[in-house]
């Protein structure tokens, strides 16, 4: 059996140093409400590192340590499990590590350790000074950019491989190009825009103030697009790029909001409890704990395949039948929350802003697609 999957595994819960104004994760501390601690035992931890290899079927294994804050786990947290790593690993197979962390906390012992493991780095930084600073602080009057770079440079300095990650929101979407000049003032070699969709408590069909608007969030990729195309393909990797240019050679999506089904990148939490996404953690979709079951099990339960499929099984009659359904696939279930114009239910927020950039990318991925099949079907 063939097994696709990222786990991202919380060592830390949603333990963080910062107080980011949108992280949708702080609040899971509130499952816990009777630990001591949140910091994952190394029973665990090894339990975790053995069943993960024994789930993986691909040649690369790979490790995705998310948080809250991972770092906050310590130095000697990840000692331990690349040794355990180490242990279990099967000959002729490769692992890979990669950490999500918002910077704040790296020093050169960290960056040396990340360079000489060969850890990938994903690093959260929203653009320049007030762009960044609004929603991601430290404390309601400590700023964290100033630290987050510091964090970026010395993962330079150490040739750590490093990944920008952007949350777009209602105030920084506006300064498209004034962000993407920033990046590349950095060096930056890979980028991931991530559109910031809150719902409101009090009512589920709204979104909150700092949520993105559908529109800009399109005509934001739109211009960044339209700069990158005429000054640096090759140079810089934009994921939403890569992701659209895979259609033209028919290859199916690597990230998860875009392929047709879901359930591939879930959760185990700092005690091993096992959740079907990062993005539903909750009593619905808990799934047990790998101390009782393994991965394994978790990934193949009907349950799991279930809220994987249901992604395709919802898709209204309207996405069905959109031009550039291929691109997007109606992307993450969580955002799909409105209704088509027709009133069918389970329309994405984000609708608007995907079609008007997938279909202003459309003709350049035919371009790609055209070549593509002259090289392989030479006259």
């Amino acid at each position: 059996m063939t097994r696709e999957f990222q786990i991202f595994v919380k060592p830390v819960s949603a333990s963080c140093n910062l107080h980011c104004s949108y992280c949708y994760y702080l609040n899971k501390k509130n499952r816990y409400p009777k630990a001591s601690t949140f910091l994952m035992s190394d029973d665990i931890l090894e339990k975790y590192i053995i069943q993960h290899i024994e789930a993986s079927t691909e040649q690369v294994i790979i490790f995705s340590w998310h948080g809250g804050e991972p770092i906050l786990a310590g130095i000697d947290f990840f000692r331990r499990a690349i040794k355990f790593q180490n242990k279990y690993k099967p000959a002729g197979r490769t692992i890979i590590n990669g950490i999500q962390t918002n910077g704040t906390l790296l020093n050169d012992e960290w960056c040396s350790f990340l360079a000489d493991e060969n850890f990938s780095v994903g690093i959260s930084i929203d653009g320049p000074g007030e762009l960044h600073n609004k929603h991601r602080r430290i404390s309601k009057k400590e700023p964290s950019l100033a630290r987050v770079l510091k964090g970026y440079n010395l993962l330079q300095k150490h040739k750590v491989n490093t990944e920008l990650l952007c949350v777009l929101n209602s105030h920084n979407v506006k300064y498209p190009l004034i962000i993407y000049d920033f990046f590349k003032q950095m060096e930056a070699d890979f980028i991931t825009f991530l559109p910031l969709v809150m719902t409101a408590m009090e009512s589920p069909l709204q979104v909150t103030p700092d949520s993105v608007s559908a529109e800009e969030f399109g005509q934001f990729l739109i211009k960044v697009f339209d700069k990158w195309v005429e000054e640096d393909i090759g140079k810089v990797k934009i994921q939403i790029f890569e992701e659209a240019a895979r259609t033209a050679f028919n290859q199916e999506h690597t990230l998860c909001i875009f392929k047709s089904d879901c359930g591939g990148v879930p959760v185990v939490e700092h005690n091993g409890d096992f959740y079907s996404c990062d993005h539903y953690v909750d009593n619905e979709h808990f799934m047990g704990n790998i101390m009782n079951k393994s991965i394994s099990y978790f990934l193949d339960s009907p349950e799991q395949k279930a809220f994987g499929q249901a992604k395709s099984k919802t898709l209204p009659k309207y996405c069905l039948e959109c031009p550039v359904k291929k691109m997007c696939n109606g992307e993450c279930p969580k955002n799909r929350f409105l209704k088509t114009p027709d009133g069918e239910p389970g329309l994405n927020y984000l609708c608007q802003g995907y079609k008007l950039f997938f279909t202003h990318c459309q003709p350049f991925v035919e371009t790609i697609r055209s070549e593509w099949n002259q090289q392989i079907n030479p006259i």
